[in-house]
């Protein structure tokens, strides 16, 4: 059931030295390429990087947060043309998911690297600096990198007591579900 799959989801940040297959990196573009999208419009691009050299640069995008890329066999750049959709941050935002959720039932691990709104220094954004090292074409902008492959870390699944069910309101904000319902 799905729901078991995401109560036993984390994020990974160390990976087996061990390349992820082509036939399931092959299943995770396809997932990705199957994530809904506002109007169908699509505005995502995916950059799939398995260079150790490019790994290593995308490692350094961010001060903090991205260093554990330099472990991953594969990283999938979730980039998008905010001229495709207005929408285009919360469109490639449910690609990126989808790519975690793949990742995981192919028996991956994954953890996304925020660029959007990040400094890789002060010149320079990190969606700009992953933009350099990919080549992307003017236009296009990063939202996200997620780093795949066999984890090299367990972690178990969020306890359901660690949930916060106090965010949750039924029928008006503020409302508390009612014990018997």
């Amino acid at each position: 059931m799905f729901i078991e799959l995401l109560r036993e989801r984390r994020s990974i940040r160390k990976f087996e030295d061990r390349p992820v297959e082509r036939e399931k990196l092959d299943l995770l573009i396809e997932a990705a390429l199957r994530a809904p999208s506002s109007m169908g419009r699509a505005p995502w691009r995916f950059v799939v990087v398995t260079e150790r050299e490019t790994i290593d640069k995308l490692a350094t995008a961010k001060p903090h947060g991205a260093a554990f890329l330099k472990g991953a066999p594969l990283v999938i750049a979730v980039c998008a043309d905010p001229r495709e959709a207005d929408v285009w941050v919360e469109d490639a935002s449910i690609a990126a998911l989808i790519l975690h959720l793949e990742a995981h039932d192919l028996g991956l691990g994954s953890c996304w690297v925020q660029t959007r709104l990040r400094d890789h220094d002060e010149q320079q954004t990190a969606a700009e600096y992953v933009a350099g090292v990919l080549e992307l074409p003017a236009g296009l902008t990063v939202e996200a990198m997620v780093g795949i492959g066999y984890a090299a870390e367990s972690k178990p699944g969020h306890p359901e007591s660690s949930l916060p069910y106090g965010k949750v309101s039924y029928q008006r904000h503020g409302t508390q579900r009612d014990v018997g319902a």
